[in-house]
């Protein structure tokens, strides 16, 4: 067996092309290189200091082979676990392990997780629109993109500026730029402090399920469509919407209530029969643990860059297939290439794939993340090179310093901080 002997340099990279990444850089003695993604959203420097003060001086000198005990020491190791900046650099480490183990085989990271399940990934894209006639104009324009299931999102009557909505008067140039590609959605705003939005649950109780309808009639019953809630609704809402969207055939209901309540999920469960997915703000296998094994979702919707790196998210997707219940890994435009690579070598070998989250990053991101994935007829693929198939340009990355940003919040009419 071929074998890198140690790790030689762990480098912690910075950049902001189309919005701010975090990069974990590994070079072995024998001049591999392997990333791992270690973007969090609206806290990047924590993870940065997470890694470069406390985990860096670690790797130095290990055996990058060693994956499972490489994990294993830096999650029991620190005594204090779990949360998202312990499991995002985490994630970094495993994923530019994995990365390295891949490129030193000559093969991509995907043959080593035990090939490939299926030919290709189904995808969802992002639709969105303040009234119908924008929500209809996106869902074409995806269409004709080649996507194949579409999420909804729309505007509320009453409510200025809320979540998912692209031609938000704020989130549609997120960058502050000129020269870039935009996203369809980004939602950190670049400056001081993050922007307020506003929330009425009632109002969008009572006019979400009129948007569906008026999209199942324009588009036919067979499109897959998706709503995320994004943690907005109490359990009971939360039941009264699923009900409420039976007769629109979801694919899946997305983050309909704060699912740290685990327990809360039974209510809405007992209630519906719409598919639910949660998990994008989870970090481990125990946030899951009641919602698996009762059974109370549909879909697993971690990150691999925020939930530990494949290592762990791969054991909860098998923990999930015991119960028929399949991946959604989140895959917006806060996980940089790195982390949507690793996310379509595991879709690709596990059984249990569901879909992937795919929002196409900016041309800049492009150019300082070369990627070697396919985007074909509404199906993902990771491609044939060794390793993740990413490449870094770290000259290029260096053009583009971290820019402050933060995500937004939500207040009620009152003044009441709500979730966002």
């Amino acid at each position: 067996m071929h074998r890198m002997t140690r790790i030689e340099t762990a480098e912690v990279v910075v950049t902001s092309p189309d919005r701010n990444f975090v990069t974990l850089r590994l070079t072995t003695d024998e001049g591999l290189v392997g990333l791992g993604d270690a973007t969090l959203n609206g806290r990047e420097l924590a993870v940065v200091s997470y890694l470069r003060d406390h985990v860096v001086p670690l790797l130095i000198g290990r055996d990058p082979h060693r994956i499972e005990d490489t994990w294993q020491f830096l999650y029991r190791g620190a005594y204090w676990r779990r949360g998202p900046v312990t499991m995002a650099a985490i994630a970094a480490v495993d994923v530019a392990l994995w990365d390295l183990k891949a490129r030193a085989a000559g093969m991509p990271l995907y043959q080593l997780l035990g090939g490939a399940s299926r030919d290709g990934l189904l995808a969802y894209g992002h639709a969105s629109g303040r009234d119908l006639p924008e929500l209809f104009d996106s869902v074409r324009d995806h269409l004709e993109q080649g996507y194949r299931a579409i999420r909804i999102q729309t505007g509320v009557p009453g409510l200025k500026t809320i979540y998912g909505v692209a031609s938000n008067a704020r989130s549609a140039e997120p960058t502050g730029a000129d020269d870039g590609g935009r996203y369809d959605y980004e939602p950190a705003g670049r400056g001081p402090q993050p922007q307020e939005e506003d929330w009425d649950t009632p109002a969008y109780l009572r006019h979400l399920p009129t948007v569906f309808e008026a999209v199942r009639h324009e588009f036919g019953p067979e499109l897959p469509l998706l709503h995320d809630g994004h943690h907005r609704m109490t359990p009971i809402q939360a039941a009264k919407l699923g009900k409420s969207l039976e007769p629109y055939d979801l694919f899946w209901l997305e983050d309909c209530t704060p699912a740290e309540n685990q327990q809360g999920l039974r209510l809405v469960r007992q209630h519906t029969t719409t598919p639910l997915a949660i998990g994008e703000v989870f970090n481990t296998v125990w946030d899951y643990q009641t919602l698996v094994s009762e059974q109370l979702i549909d879909y697993v919707r971690s990150a691999v860059t925020h939930t530990g790196g494949i290592t762990a998210l791969r054991k909860i997707l098998d923990f999930a297939a015991q119960y028929q219940i399949r991946s959604g890994i989140h895959g917006p435009t806060d996980i940089s290439p790195v982390g949507m690579a690793a996310a379509l070598h595991l879709d690709l070998a596990i059984h249990n794939f569901g879909i992937q989250e795919y929002m196409k990053h900016g041309a800049r991101t492009d150019e300082v993340f070369r990627q070697s994935f396919r985007w074909e007829d509404g199906l993902l693929h990771p491609g044939d090179e060794p390793g993740l198939g990413v490449t870094l340009d770290v000259d290029g990355a260096g053009k583009y310093p971290y820019v402050q940003a933060y995500l937004p919040y939500n207040r009620l009419s009152d003044g009441t901080v709500h979730d966002w």
